[in-house]
């Protein structure tokens, strides 16, 4: 199998020793709600998106900083600006910092 020239470049290969392997455990939906690829944003044809709690905290500043959110389903991960600008959750976050947006971060 010949690998795309982008694969190579970030160390990917066609061959794996067989010792690397691991056999397929699928996702527990009861332990760990919302991982399925149909419910992260971004995966599928038509993606869910979760509601966001609140944004937590941020590190950076302007419009390169990312923000630590909180989503409905108790996952935290981290977005930057550009994903989180539109939410109202942004604003309550810069509401409660006592800053305007965020450029006076």
């Amino acid at each position: 199998i010949d690998l795309p020239r982008e694969l190579r470049a970030r160390g990917i290969h066609n061959a794996f020793h067989a010792s690397l392997l691991r056999q397929h455990v699928p996702n527990d939906d009861r332990r760990f709600p919302g991982r399925q690829f149909h419910q992260l944003p971004g995966f599928g044809e038509q993606p869910r998106e979760w509601a966001v709690d609140r944004i937590i905290s941020h590190v950076g500043r302007g419009s390169e900083a990312e923000f630590e959110v909180q989503w409905s389903t108790g996952d935290v991960s981290w977005a930057p600006y550009h994903d989180v600008r539109h939410l109202q959750a942004l604003a309550e976050y810069f509401e409660a910092l006592g800053v305007p947006n965020a450029r006076q971060l």
